[in-house]
């Protein structure tokens, strides 16, 4: 039974998780809420921190089952409930990296008594050291002035100078403006750069992602446009209705959509939360 395979159902995770099998999924990407109290429109983002971290260790005992042997998952969070998850997750993965996301703030505005956040904090984490992992897709290509500068005869033939470098652990992406070809009618969207990026280094060519709270649904675009499948859920109904949307509109090629975006020059806005 595949009824479960690209479907985004619109119910809480917790009480539809079941319908997964076990050791089914090659990459878990979830953006959470924060409990940063934003309203998407019910109380998950608004619990007091005991009650917060009790029902993200719930929802990580849930969906790890779920998992295949050599899978892996992404998590986004803030710096303020970092620390903790991170542990919740140490304690049953293996955890890679630490990605910081420079959302490109404007310097502007911000605290007057603190430094101004203007990162998420991203976890990587597998099951065990056979982890699906292809870096050649998301390598970064030189530039012509650093080809040229590594002209010498030592460098003739190198693999990594032809097909790039590997992405470091900060990503400087601009968070999704409201004017940005991109957005979708949801307060934390994040960008599809970041999510295909994930997407294309850590799930194989026609495997599924695992999405627990889809929000705008970018995980489930980014998963057809790469051609892998999907499969998630979403508690909102005007979210679920976004997902549906957006999944059957004709697709925008990514390119195209960055040429108008810096045509329009509009300004960014905060994006923490689901993507």
């Amino acid at each position: 039974m595949t009824d479960w395979v690209n479907q985004v159902f619109c119910e809480d995770a917790l009480e539809g998780i079941a319908r997964i099998p076990d050791a089914s999924i090659d990459l878990i990407l979830t953006d959470p809420p924060y409990n940063l109290g934003k309203d998407y429109g019910n109380a998950s983002d608004q619990q007091s921190v005991e009650a917060y971290l009790a029902w993200t260790e719930q929802w990580i005992a849930a969906v790890l089952p779920k998992l295949k042997a050599n899978g892996s998952l992404y998590i986004f969070l803030t710096w303020r409930f970092a620390p903790e998850i991170f542990v919740m997750l140490k304690k049953r993965m293996t955890m890679m990296n630490e990605i910081i996301w420079d959302r490109r703030v404007p310097s502007m505005g911000g605290s007057v008594r603190s430094f101004s956040s203007v990162h998420d904090t991203i976890g990587f984490f597998v099951n065990r050291k056979d982890y699906y992992f292809d870096l050649d897709a998301v390598r970064i290509p030189y530039d012509a002035e650093t080809k040229k500068a590594r002209s010498r005869s030592i460098f003739v033939g190198a693999k990594w100078l032809e097909v790039g470098y590997n992405p470091k652990d900060v990503w400087s992406v601009s968070r999704l403006h409201r004017e940005h070809p991109e957005r979708a009618d949801h307060p934390t969207q994040k960008p599809l750069e970041i999510i295909e990026r994930m997407v294309k280094a850590s799930c194989p060519p026609g495997g599924v992602v695992l999405d627990p709270f889809m929000g705008s649904g970018t995980t489930a675009i980014a998963a057809k446009r790469l051609g892998r499948q999907f499969t998630g859920f979403e508690l909102n109904p005007a979210y679920c209705e976004i997902i549906q949307a957006r999944l059957a509109a004709p697709e925008v090629p990514l390119a195209a959509k960055k040429r108008k975006a810096a045509a329009k020059g509009a300004i960014a806005i905060t994006s923490e939360g689901n993507p």
